[in-house]
């Protein structure tokens, strides 16, 4: 529509995924476009031309948009190639005409534990990675984050921004594997880690319409930056940090396939084209968030602490988490006998890693079973005295799926001991209100868009949110996304892991005065477990909440998000209040939420 409103003669608009593509054919048809555009529901390499094609001849200005955070892993540059073999004029132009991408290398012990574990130490003893772990390079997949959100303080650059390579969309583009290399003189020495990267589109030929995903903190103007979350930043792990000094010349190298880009570093030029993978299993099975989450110290000690308060020379410990080091620990600290269930066969060899690497091989016995499977005999008919988890379930998605560990607790009462001791012992699930510095933009209607009448989308997702979703939280991780609390933190639920899980579902109703001033956007909501009496541990928010409201979140764990329909302003006088009405699904395991905004 902008195209046709610019001047073009006619506009052939392809578009793969049929819902969007329906939603396509009714905006132009309410624009009264539907003479000049012609939408086209194939994916583009299945589009013909011809007198009896989707196309009536090749066209001769290419429009699109196919980037993601790391420019081409949607497939750009396949889609490209055909699309000028096949579809377009020789001599064409496109928008936008060019991209370019930009890498910086830098010295980062807040993302390196990202990949990498640390040694921890527990009471005198040292628990060391297994080698293979280090020898690692890690996952080859992105990772995509606002870095706008990683204060600069977080890492220290040790080269300059370097222009890696660019793509002229005007022309023939290749798919081909390739390389591109930029030499550079070390600015800073350190400890050479991570590759932070992002790109910028020249919209013309000339430059002079830029579209850039640089982070925030590089614009001189802060207020300037046009926030994003389809595209963000991007952060590449190399496959092994190495120090560099001050003067240094190196080579930073880019490899690129189909759908993906890695870094390596070098002194000269690096010819190598593997694309790295894991090969210690760890990788597969911990998610980076995850990665941070054990090299936390902060939160290991809190756990240690409460394992030393629980644990006795007699204790008969079983451990119920995904890939945890809690068991371990129990073993470290002097439990007479630890087992850990291991649901995930390449789970369980990442343990089994970390016990090999420490001498510990008999310390934990690990066991690849559910826990409505384990018997007596698999205890070597010990009565389980310690009950522990952290707890973690990798297929957890929102902060309650975790609960998964009482449903195991449940299933494991016929094998505890009278009085059993259970770490966590409760968790209790925590709202608050907030205004979304920009969050709130991915639920907001588009309405009219460059004078452009675009309801039927708007329809179209709302109807899609309106099935299901509307009415249930969704999973952030907030740290990447500022929020101002208009609430206090509110304690909503509170689940006794000493009691088996109820039959019955349990229901929570209340009211919340907002007593801060702005716009409530939705609800946070996450757990807090406590592991003893005097020991918890926040998966949501990490310290208290600032008198401006200010919210700081653990980066370890997703929050859940329950965004209102329509936006409500607050006075802050604490007059309007929230009502919220939560119910807990023991049979499924997931809350169902209701909440209303009411002002006297």
């Amino acid at each position: 529509m902008m195209a046709v409103t610019a001047g073009a003669d006619f506009c052939y608009a392809v578009e793969v995924f049929t819902p969007m593509a329906k939603a396509a054919a009714s905006i132009v048809k309410k624009n009264s476009f539907s003479d000049k555009i012609k939408v086209i529901n194939k994916h583009s390499s299945e589009v013909t031309v011809g007198p009896d094609g989707d196309m009536q001849e090749r066209a001769n200005i290419l429009v699109t948009e196919l980037f993601d955070t790391e420019l081409i892993g949607e497939g750009a540059l396949p889609s490209y190639e055909h699309a000028h073999l096949h579809l377009m004029q020789e001599g064409c132009e496109a928008v936008p005409h060019r991209a370019t991408i930009y890498a910086q290398l830098v010295e980062s012990e807040h993302l390196w534990n990202w990949t990498q574990i640390r040694p921890v130490q527990v009471d005198g003893h040292t628990l060391l990675p297994p080698a293979a772990m280090g020898q690692c390079s890690g996952t080859p997949s992105v990772c995509d984050i606002q870095l706008s959100q990683v204060p600069q303080s977080a890492f220290t650059a040790l080269g300059p921004l370097c222009t890696m390579f660019s793509v002229d969309f005007s022309k023939l583009v290749s798919s081909t594997p390739c390389s591109y290399s930029s030499r550079f003189v070390v600015q800073a020495g350190g400890r050479a880690q991570v590759v932070l990267s992002w790109w910028d589109l020249d919209m013309d030929p000339s430059g002079s319409i830029v579209c850039s995903m640089a982070p925030k903190w590089t614009y001189s103007e802060p207020k300037e930056y046009p926030w994003r979350d389809h595209w963000m930043q991007s952060v590449y792990f190399l496959p092994a940090e190495r120090n560099v000094s001050e003067g240094d010349e190196l080579s930073l190298t880019v490899f690129h396939d189909d759908y993906s880009l890695w870094y390596s570093l070098s002194d000269g030029v690096d010819k190598s084209s593997s694309r790295p993978c894991c090969t210690c299993q760890a990788h597969l099975v911990w998610t980076r968030p995850r990665f941070g989450e054990l090299n936390d110290w902060q939160r290991t000690e809190r756990y240690l602490r409460a394992l030393r308060s629980i644990l006795r020379p007699d204790s008969v410990c079983l451990a119920v988490s995904d890939g945890s080091l809690l068991p371990i620990f129990a073993h470290q600290l002097g439990a007479k006998k630890v087992f850990s269930l291991e649901n995930s066969g390449m789970s369980k060899q990442v343990i089994e890693q970390f016990l090999e690497a420490n001498s510990i091989k008999n310390g934990v016995q690990l066991l690849g079973i559910q826990a409505e499977q384990l018997t007596a005999a698999d205890l070597e008919e010990e009565q389980i005295s310690v009950l522990i988890g952290e707890p973690f379930f990798s297929t957890s998605l929102l902060p309650w799926h975790s609960l998964f560990f009482w449903h195991c607790r449940t299933a494991l009462a016929r094998l505890l001991q009278p009085g059993a001791t259970i770490l966590p012992c409760s968790a209790t699930l925590y709202l608050l209100a907030v205004e979304f510095e920009d969050l709130w933009r991915i639920r907001a209607p588009c309405g009219t868009c460059e004078s452009f009448d675009v309801s039927p989308m708007d329809e179209m997702v709302q109807q899609s949110l309106d099935f299901r979703e509307s009415r249930e939280a969704e999973p952030h991780h907030l740290w990447e996304y500022p929020c101002r609390a208009l609430t206090k933190p509110h304690p909503v639920m509170t689940f006794d892991f000493q009691q088996c899980v109820p039959e019955r579902p349990v229901n929570s109703q209340g009211i919340l005065p907002l007593t801060g001033r702005g716009r409530c956007h939705g609800f946070a909501l996450w757990m807090e477990y406590n592991l003893t009496e005097d020991v918890t541990v926040s998966m949501g928010l990490s310290k208290p909440v600032s008198e401006e409201g200010e919210c700081v979140w653990s980066p370890h764990r997703k929050q859940g998000v329950y965004f209102l329909q329509t936006p409500w302003e607050s006075s802050g006088d604490g007059r309007t209040v929230v009502s919220y009405n939560l119910t807990f699904d023991p049979n499924i395991g997931d809350i169902k939420m209701d909440f209303s905004i009411t002002q006297p």
